[in-house]
């Protein structure tokens, strides 16, 4: 009789922990139904969204709350909101090429103006290199799907050069610093704030910035998913950056100042990236679409991507 009665106990307990395990779950689901999981970088608008903390008080009134993870760079952003990871984030012109082509659920639904100078195509102060036309067998170094790749290959174009003549070393932006200032490589394809910073610390020369030559958008992103369950949500994550952006365009240096800490550079060094960064936070237009299809054929062109994409296809445009 005794053992019967422990085998009853056992069965309840087993039974109370299965329902238990079932209801945390779900409400684990629920909670995390009212999560936005927002991915960034380490320099942008959504980093002074992340530091100014207005968004968390507006969202809580819809019962959200904000998770925020950072990333150093636009490709595995961008392949976490493929994976599901994050719901939200922004990334430059050709992270979203490749995430397309790879199937990635991405929704473009925001961008910054054109910022040319935003990015470069460095050297050594005392390089004997001049010319863009200079790279013909020389080894550069840029994040492989990042924006610089971008403004390389356009570069190369201009100046005459096959990207197939020049040797690409694909670096992170901290390991290509390493590699451009011991002379591992000729050249570094690099953005802001990691320009800035490089010519500040080691006297870099522009061989070229995107100034006609690409337009370096910045872009936001959804997923697929999330926008289509939650598009209020998202508009609500718009209109806290485009608060935030009105103040930044009008108080530069306090901006810098912010950030500075945060990003560990130097104010000053912060001052000139965000002098050469744009401002607005804009609906994804007709136009906007035409010049990143352009990106999209360029990459294609060049068997950068496996098949040939539509950037019309994943765009938000406004009343969507």
């Amino acid at each position: 009789m005794r053992r019967i009665i422990q085998r009853l106990i056992a069965a309840i307990v087993l039974s109370i922990g299965i329902v238990a395990a079932a209801v945390g779950t779900s409400y684990g689901q629920d909670k995390q139904d009212k999560v936005v999981r927002i991915g960034y970088q380490k320099y942008g608008k959504l980093v002074l969204l992340k530091s100014k903390g207005t968004l968390e008080p507006k969202l809580a009134a819809d019962g959200y709350k904000v998770v925020w993870t950072e990333f150093p760079s636009g490709p595995p952003l961008l392949e976490a909101l493929n994976v599901g990871a994050i719901d939200f984030g922004n990334t430059g012109e050709a992270p979203p090429i490749f995430a397309q082509a790879a199937g990635a659920p991405i929704q473009y639904v925001a961008y910054e103006p054109p910022a040319p100078k935003g990015e470069a195509i460095l050297v050594p102060k005392d390089s004997p290199l001049k010319l863009v036309a200079d790279l013909k067998g020389r080894k550069v170094a840029l994040n492989k799907g990042s924006n610089v790749h971008y403004l390389l290959v356009k570069a190369l174009e201009k100046a005459g050069v096959k990207y197939s003549e020049i040797e690409p070393v694909f670096l992170a932006p901290a390991d290509a610093r390493a590699a451009f200032e011991r002379g591992a490589v000729d050249a570094w394809v690099i953005w802001d704030p990691f320009q800035a910073a490089a010519e500040a610390a080691t006297g870099a020369r522009t061989l070229a910035d995107g100034t006609g030559i690409v337009a370096n958008y910045q872009f936001y992103f959804a997923s697929k998913k999330f926008l289509e369950a939650n598009p209020k949500i998202v508009d609500a994550v718009l209109a806290e950056l485009s608060s935030v952006d009105d103040w930044a365009k009008g108080d530069i240096h306090a901006v810098a100042e912010q950030l500075a800490p945060a990003i560990g550079l130097s104010v000053p060094v912060v001052e000139v990236a965000l002098k050469r960064q744009a401002y607005g936070i804009k609906p994804i237009t007709d136009a906007v679409i035409a010049d990143q299809q352009q990106v999209a054929d360029a990459f294609f062109a060049l068997n950068l991507i496996p098949k040939s994409i539509k950037i019309s296809d994943v765009a938000r445009k406004p009343g969507s």
